[in-house]
């Protein structure tokens, strides 16, 4: 008896398409004499994003669940998820129904028990290489960030600052002549009428 298949693809930008995932996902399926029931695709979306996000995938455990196909062909297992914990709750989930999962790329059939050892394996290589790039762009951002504002004003400038004020000088006045903010003046300002009350 022919395998009921629901073919799933997933990129992650709108840049991206589906249509070579799908593509070699059909012929595997001819070659194999399944029979692909539906096609789902998420485009443009990150498969970090959970299920509620992801209206095909969404659509796709729900075939799960009322037992509606018997495969599910994805392309690669970073398609599916990028966490752990996720990917092996999917797994459980799956196999709960017996529905098995292929994935191209890494040539696996978790109809096997060699297969179900390898997904396991391959989830845990996805998690940690989505951990390593998160850390690098994490890296990277703190290099390039440089503090925001103005730097803080130096005790001595506010100090003259607070004189030239208390003689009266203007905001404006004392900002041009100790060459600061007018509204950093006008905090000063602020801060020793607060401190007068």
């Amino acid at each position: 008896m022919s395998k009921r298949v629901a073919i799933y693809t997933r990129v992650s930008t709108d840049q991206q398409t589906v249509e070579n995932q799908r593509r070699e996902l059909d012929a595997v399926a001819e070659r194999m004499g399944w029979t692909i029931v539906t096609r789902l695709a998420d485009e443009g979306i990150s498969g970090a994003k959970g299920r509620e996000k992801r209206p095909a995938y969404d659509r796709l455990m729900t075939m799960v669940a009322r037992k509606e196909i018997d495969l599910i062909a994805c392309w690669s297992v970073d398609r599916l998820g990028r966490s752990l914990q996720h990917l092996v709750s999917f797994l459980g989930e799956i196999n709960a129904r017996d529905v098995d999962l292929y994935l191209h790329t890494q040539g696996l059939d978790t109809s096997t028990p060699a297969g179900r050892a390898m997904f396991s394996m391959l989830s845990v290589f996805s998690e940690f290489e989505r951990a390593i790039l998160r850390d690098r762009i994490m890296a990277g951002l703190a290099r390039s960030t440089k503090k925001a504002g103005r730097p803080s004003l130096d005790a001595h400038t506010e100090h003259r600052a607070r004189k030239l004020l208390d003689a009266g000088t203007s905001i404006n006045a004392t900002a041009k002549a100790l060459k600061i903010g007018v509204a950093t003046v006008h905090r000063i300002k602020t801060r020793m009428t607060m401190q007068a009350a």
